[in-house]
């Protein structure tokens, strides 16, 4: 075989340096890798080029060489830099690497080479993970994928979105429009945003174009969405015959029950449905078996040097599961156009304009299905009257017939009673339908001005974007109707006959139109950043921000527009990009406090150590990579300071006049009173986040597996309360009127600590190439400071307990009549004082032993999982072989409790549906093997309380999404105007695995969980 020897003499490393003073290093590294005709790579090498030269040249002391096989191919890569293969020839001249933005990791006002990131800071490549899964939601999965993302950063919540450098909503922007998302945890991180990024950030990139010609994808996808599981509730025969248990239970000695045997009897036959109603609003008679989503998208790239444009247009349709009446209509349009343009206006100024329109049309049936279904009992009214049932000698009920503006397909009036006047069927089909209209236009651009013929690394960016959302609800055709109230024959005649109707309501078919919902909000955003980046005697890399930004939203009938404004430091030093420190200070103003306090200083101080550089760590294919950071800092925010007035002026006392005469004076002449609602605290500060994290990078076995995990530990420090407990009972007065005088102080106190850690390991083994990534997080919460005056009992107290606690009662099992008798207020059987017991009844120990039940019983007994569950888990894998792709994605969350409640579970009253779970209620004959407390009909306030007996376990795996891909062959295209083409085919949200897996399937009162279904292909021209 013949050899090409290729010199570095020859092979000159020619780098295109546009926006390259963002880089972070004074040198250039550049992998030369050699591969065979079939890709396999066979040897390799690093070339090193200053980048201060357009074209690096020989000398002495950088000469390179590589023999590599005739036919081979040659791979040059550089971080931050669009990779390039060429082939290997005698006469290579020069390789043309251009600035690749991709590579880059968007920070805070910048982007960055990862390898210089100090930590708190984890990306998504949404294009790549595109191609391997089609998704709809921006941030679907995502703490599958990122370390440290749990439905919030690090169990904080409140999570700052940053779309283009601007807050906006992560629902306004798809997955097709996205090149990168990136979350930002530590406060290092987040800490030049200011008061609204306190919390973490998520910062999401859209695509830009690309000067290598003119390209076009077109996505097209179809799928069905298929109901989990319906909520189950008994039916009319069941539910009447454990109602009349129930009010055996509460009345023994009553000689009659609410429902007739013979009625019982009756509807358990199912020979008349509509004198003995039995209705399953989750029939396939009115629901859908699935319903549907179809969408498409188009995008178009390229440009020049000059310009380069990058457009995406979008448009999806859904359907609805209901099957009749205006329920059909039901659905959601949505059509989007993005334009992203990036312009070089001269050889020192660039530009990026960004522009975004969004419609979104829904319409929905009056009268909220879901809901009432979950609280309208089976039996309670026929929905539907057949009319072929009326006795024709009636004549009230024909006149009905005849003038009724709602009569169903010509043979049905609406059912009711003088207590009913309403039922979710007639809603739907009479009473027309809901129409939303929300309009959204996002623009924003920034210029950049490269100044180094002022200074050398010097640049200023700014940016001004303005965004307006815009939304309303038409009422059409908003008819209301009447129902009517059968009164049948005598049971004991042959032929069930209605003899006659009672009309409640009226008909009135309006035939127009309302307005009502409208809503209208602005946004606006300017920044300006004056950068420097530059190295000095090739080893010492410097870079240094002065930032300033101002935020404002502004929504319709709030008095106080949302404002806030900063002004950032930001100074970072390397040495050899070995060793790190960073500074970044953020002067924080806050219109909520008062003058003096307004304005505060964010500090943070990071430090890194590449410790894989230095000469005494050992040089060996199994560390390739090794980094240590640590972080400590200050945030100051207002983001608790909400609700009451939004947080505006809870530094000032409030006096105002009563609305009524509290008392008289003088021959009954009435006065106004004066109230107070709060006291003054011209004190009042904001709240600080203080941190600590440190973290780890590693690349490892020849680069197969990266690794990064960081831990943290974090206070909210100073949140602002009203604590009454605190002060004298004289500062809350009441009579003639209620007043306080308590105000805002900084008091409580929140901690949280955990760590993150993230695997990627990318192997091919055989024909397969083989990628898996793995994501974990866990935290652990305290209430670090409360007030706890108000509790006797130290194992009360919140302060030391997690903040997402989960209090209630310790449960011991069900009362029997033996325990109910002996109950005597001893600390062996004490009273219970929620209401009076019967067997049946749950029975809770006496925690602080003085004899009565109580809230004093109430004890810690688990965490809610309300900032997600304290451990979650995150697994992808992507195998690729041949032409096809298989990805596969699941995720587990741990450590959550939850309490089984509502209207479901809670079944009381009179008047309340009853569920499945009663099934398992006590019975004297039932109660060894009970799972539910005896049933009632008055409030069951002693059982329905929280306890342990309703506590579950929030465990679970969940198997996310599969897909399976397939990419037409190149040689198949090759005469065609298709460069590439790829079918597929998929499922989201396929399965749970849990103890409680009915429960966390089951939606209540509104729209059924889903697994989605789809088949898709993706077209490129």
């Amino acid at each position: 075989m013949k050899y090409i020897k290729i010199g570095f003499f020859i092979c000159v490393i020619h780098i295109f340096f546009t926006q390259a003073v963002n880089a972070q290093n004074n040198k250039i590294d550049v992998a030369a890798i050699v591969l065979d005709a079939q890709g396999n790579q066979i040897s390799g090498a690093v070339i090193t080029s200053d980048k201060d030269n357009a074209s690096a040249v020989a000398n002495a002391s950088g000469q390179f060489s590589i023999t590599v096989p005739e036919n081979s191919l040659l791979t040059v890569k550089a971080i931050g830099y669009e990779s390039k293969v060429v082939a290997a020839k005698s006469n290579l001249k020069e390789i043309v690497l251009m600035l690749d933005e991709t590579g880059l990791v968007q920070v805070a006002f910048k982007k960055v080479n990862s390898a210089d990131i100090l930590g708190g800071v984890s990306k998504l490549d949404v294009v790549k993970l595109l191609d391997n899964v089609f998704y709809t939601y921006s941030l679907d999965n995502i703490a599958s994928y990122i370390p440290g993302y749990s439905g919030n950063i690090w169990g904080q919540g409140d999570k700052l979105v940053i779309v283009d450098g601007i807050p906006r909503d992560q629902y306004n922007v798809i997955p097709s429009e996205i090149e990168q998302i990136t979350v930002l945890k530590s406060a290092a991180a987040v800490a030049l945003y200011g008061s609204r990024a306190a919390k973490g950030v998520v910062s999401i990139i859209t695509k830009r174009g690309l000067n290598s010609g003119n390209k076009f994808n077109v996505t097209l996808n179809t799928g069905l969405y298929v109901p989990k599981r319906y909520a189950e509730y008994l039916g009319s025969a069941e539910y009447m015959t454990l109602y009349n248990e129930a009010y055996k239970n509460d009345y023994p000695a009553a000689s009659t029950t609410p429902y007739a045997t013979l009625d019982i009897e009756n509807t358990a036959s199912g020979k008349n449905p509509y004198r003995y109603p039995n209705v399953d609003f989750y029939s396939s008679d009115y629901l859908a078996k699935s319903y549907n989503r179809q969408d498409v998208t188009a995008e178009y790239t390229g440009g020049t040097d000059r310009a380069r444009f990058y457009a995406n247009i979008g448009y999806y349709h859904t359907t609805s599961l209901l099957n009749f009446g205006h329920g059909k209509d039901e659905g959601e349009n949505r059509f989007n156009v993005r334009a992203n343009l990036d312009l070089k206006i001269s050889n020192r100024i660039t530009s990026k304009i960004n522009s975004s329109i969004t419609f979104y049309d829904n319409v929905s049936a009056q009268g909220s299905y879901w809901s009432n279904v979950a609280t309208f009992r089976p039996n309670i009214i026929t929905p539907l009257i057949p009319i072929s049932y009326l006795n024709p000698n009636d004549a009230v009920s024909q006149g009905y017939v005849k003038n009724s503006s709602f009569l169903m397909d010509g043979s049905y009036l609406l059912g009711g009673s003088s207590t009913q006047q309403t039922n979710p069927f007639a809603d739907v089909l009479t009473r027309g339908r809901i129409e939303g209209t929300t309009r959204k236009y996002q623009f924003d651009a920034t210029l950049n001005f490269d100044l180094a013929s002022v200074l050398k690394g010097l640049s200023f960016d700014t940016q001004f974007g303005v965004d307006y959302n815009t939304t309303y609800k038409q009422n059409i055709d908003d008819n209301t109707y009447a129902v009517y109230a059968p009164t049948w024959n005598s049971a004991t005649m042959p032929n069930d006959t209605i003899t006659s109707l009672k009309q409640y309501g009226t008909d009135n078919p309006t035939r127009s139109r309302s307005l009502y919902d409208a809503y209208q909000q602005q946004t606006m955003f300017v920044s300006g950043a004056l950068k420097y980046n530059n190295t000095f005697s090739k080893d010492h890399n410097v870079s240094a921000m002065l930032l300033g930004h101002m935020y404002r939203l502004g929504e319709s009938e709030v008095y106080h527009a949302v404002g806030n404004a900063n002004m950032g430091l930001q100074a970072t030093y390397n040495y050899k990009h070995k060793y790190y420190v960073d500074y970044t200070g953020n002067l924080v103003h806050s219109a909520k406090l008062a003058p003096g306090h307004r304005n505060e200083l964010s500090h943070t101080v990071s430090l890194g150590w590449r410790i894989s550089n230095e000469d005494f760590f050992p040089k060996s294919n199994i560390v390739n990579d090794l980094k240590l950071t640590a972080s400590a800092g200050v945030l100051k925010t207002d983001l608790s300071f909400t609700g009451e007035n939004a947080g505006y002026s809870w530094y000032k006392s409030i006096y105002s006049n009563s609305a009524g005469a509290y008392f008289s004076w003088q021959e009954g002449r009435q006065l106004r009173t004066t109230d107070i609602t709060r006291g003054e605290n011209l004190g009042l500060a904001l709240e600080q986040r203080k941190e600590f994290t440190t973290g780890i990078e590693a690349s490892l076995f020849d680069r197969t597996l990266q690794l990064n995990g960081s831990y943290f530990y974090n206070r909210m420090d100073g949140i602002p309360m009203k604590l009454t407990n605190i002060y004298p009972g004289f500062m809350q007065v009441s009579g003639p009127s209620s007043s306080s005088f308590v105000p805002y102080i900084n008091y409580n106190i929140d901690q949280r600590q955990g760590f993150d850690l993230g695997l990627n390991v990318n192997k091919r083994i055989h024909q397969v190439d083989l990628s898996i990534g793995m994501v974990a997080t866990y935290y652990e919460t305290k209430a670090y400071k409360r007030s706890d005056v108000n509790y006797t009992d130290e194992y009360q107290y919140r302060q030391g307990k997690p903040f997402d606690g989960l209090w209630g009662l310790k449960c011991s099992g069900f009362y029997t009549q033996d325990e109910v008798a002996a109950i005597d207020g001893t600390k062996e059987h004490p009273n219970p004082t929620f209401s009076t017991v019967q067997a049946g009844d749950l029975k809770y120990q006496d925690i602080n032993g003085d004899g009565l039940i109580d809230g004093r019983d109430e004890v810690y007994l688990g965490r809610s999982g309300a900032y997600g569950s304290p451990l979650t888990l995150g697994l992808n894998i992507t195998a690729k072989w041949n032409n096809f792709t298989l990805f596969a994605l699941a995720n587990s969350g741990t450590g959550s409790y939850g309490f089984k409640s509502g209207s479901y579970y809670w079944v009381s009253g009179t008047t309340a549906k009853y569920s499945a779970v009663v099934r398992g209620r006590w019975t004297p004959e039932t109660a060894a093997t009970a799972t539910y407390p005896r049933l009632t009909t008055t409030s069951g306030s002693n059982n329905f309380r929280n306890s342990d007996f309703w506590l579950y376990k929030n465990d679970r795996i969940n198997l996310a999404k599969i897909q399976l891909s397939y990419d037409v062959p190149k040689r198949f295209l090759a005469k065609s105007f298709i460069s590439g083409l790829n079918f597929y085919i998929s499922g989201n949200d396929l399965l749970v695995i849990s103890k409680e897996r009915k429960l966390m399937e089951t939606n209540i009162g509104s729209t059924p969980q889903c697994r989605y279904y789809y088949l898709g292909t993706k077209v490129a021209f």
